[in-house]
């Protein structure tokens, strides 16, 4: 089983980014961090790898309303911030998932 880069700041330009809230970042953050934990068990189905990223980015998608709160909103830098991250992971973990695919129930 392989372990996540630990030295991989994930989501780092919506943080360093000072329209997005942190705190909803960390939101964000929480659901890239549980496919992260998924993977890390050494799953390797990628029926089962894609329906965990379709779990997180649903969970992200109902976060939108909560970001337009805070006068902000999941747009391109989010989009391009998030989609660079789970690029990312599927690299780290070797998966043949294009993250066009492992992001498509994206509405953001």
């Amino acid at each position: 089983m392989k372990k996540f880069d630990e030295d991989y700041k994930l989501l780092a330009d919506m943080y360093h980014d000072g329209y997005f809230p942190d705190f909803l970042v960390d939101k964000v953050r929480n659901q890239v961090q549980k496919v992260i934990e998924f993977l890390e068990t050494g799953e390797c189905d990628g029926e089962k790898i894609q329906e965990k990223f379709d779990e997180m980015t649903e969970a992200i998608n109902d976060l939108q309303e909560e970001f337009e709160e805070n006068d902000s909103e999941l747009e391109t830098a989010a989009r391009e911030s998030i989609g660079e991250t789970v690029e990312y992971i599927l690299n780290w973990f070797g998966i043949d998932i294009d993250v066009e695919d492992a992001i498509g129930e994206r509405d953001w």
